[in-house]
């Protein structure tokens, strides 16, 4: 686990890095690609919490290459999430998730386990609160891969299979989510789409209406069209990457709304003519024109309205919870 107390990031440094993880990522992909609403607090309000127990426990997951072994040295503070934990008031306690973060086999874990160890030690965290602090009330933040975890432990919780009941949750805030449904409710200017691993099976239960998602349109993790069949597969194959026998059943799901979707827009005859050389061709020049334009890392300045960024905002809504 890793406090909020570290140091938050500079700007300009933040930039730097994330110019330099944008292009891994991108060289990635490239190589892939060649084969609204304002949200108002739903929650029951501040808990009466026992004493030493905080009233708002916020667990916030990170994104890719934001915490874990390889951790970029320059990167001192816990990345895009420092302006959402950063200050909120007293009698807020926020942990973040140490997991590996990484998102390629030659980091060492795969995107599959590392998202799926990030889920392990936020139920692990959830739950000792949860018995510790019968009346401390719990947040669950996260940021693109974090985003991806948390959305995951929440629907989890929202469905009755989590490590607390849903009225132990007092939000979920998504940034970037790589699984957001059009269902979800969105904060700033709707995108369109879906995440590009597609949403979850379910949803978020009796969670749903204290979910909000953020995700500029032009940030291709969150915001994938729904007939660029090519991204679908190619985020369903990430998610399934380290699988989970247990989860077969949503696995056959979440393929079948692909199959489904691609046979009801021209079969196999799409997908072919997703593959050509031309479209291939196109396909790395999307891919460079967004990694380019910051739009996956920017949400630290990226305005949702009334003057607030998607950080601020987030910042403000847990900030009414403690």
């Amino acid at each position: 686990m890793k406090s909020s107390g570290c140091a938050h990031l500079g700007g300009l440094e933040l930039e730097h890095w994330n110019s330099m993880r944008l292009k891994r990522i991108a060289a990635a992909a490239a190589a892939v690609a060649l084969s609204g609403l304002s949200g108002v607090v739903l929650s029951s309000g501040s808990a009466a919490a026992d004493p030493g127990c905080p009233n708002l426990y916020v667990v916030a997951i990170p994104g890719t290459w934001e915490t874990g072994q390889d951790k970029h040295e320059h990167m001192t503070g816990p990345g895009m999430l420092a302006g959402v934990t950063h200050g909120l008031p007293s009698g807020t306690r926020v942990d973040y998730v140490d997991y590996p973060a990484t998102a390629f086999p030659w980091e060492g874990d795969i995107y599959g386990k590392s998202k799926q160890i990030a889920v392990n030690h936020a139920n692990g965290m959830i739950h000792a609160m949860g018995t510790q602090c019968p009346a401390t009330k719990i947040a669950i933040v996260g940021y693109s891969q974090g985003a991806d975890a948390a959305g995951d432990v929440a629907a989890n919780i929202g469905t009755g299979l989590g490590a607390v009941t849903p009225n132990r949750i007092s939000g979920v805030g998504l940034i970037s989510d790589p699984r957001r449904s059009p269902t979800d409710v969105q904060v700033g200017p709707p995108a369109g789409g879906a995440g590009a691993s597609g949403p979850r099976p379910g949803g978020f239960g009796f969670l749903s209406d204290r979910v909000r998602t953020i995700c500029d349109p032009k940030d291709l993790y969150c915001s994938t069209k729904s007939d660029d069949f090519i991204t679908r597969f190619a985020g369903f194959l990430t998610e399934t990457s380290d699988p989970n026998p247990a989860n077969m059943w949503r696995y056959q799901l979440e393929a079948g709304s692909i199959i489904g979707d691609l046979m009801s827009r021209g079969g196999i005859g799409t997908l072919q003519s997703q593959l050509t050389q031309g479209a291939n061709k196109e396909r790395v020049q999307q891919l460079e024109k967004f990694y380019g334009s910051g739009a996956h890392t920017s949400y630290g300045y990226y305005d949702v309205g009334g003057g607030q960024s998607a950080t601020s905002w987030m910042h403000h809504w847990l900030a009414g919870m403690a």
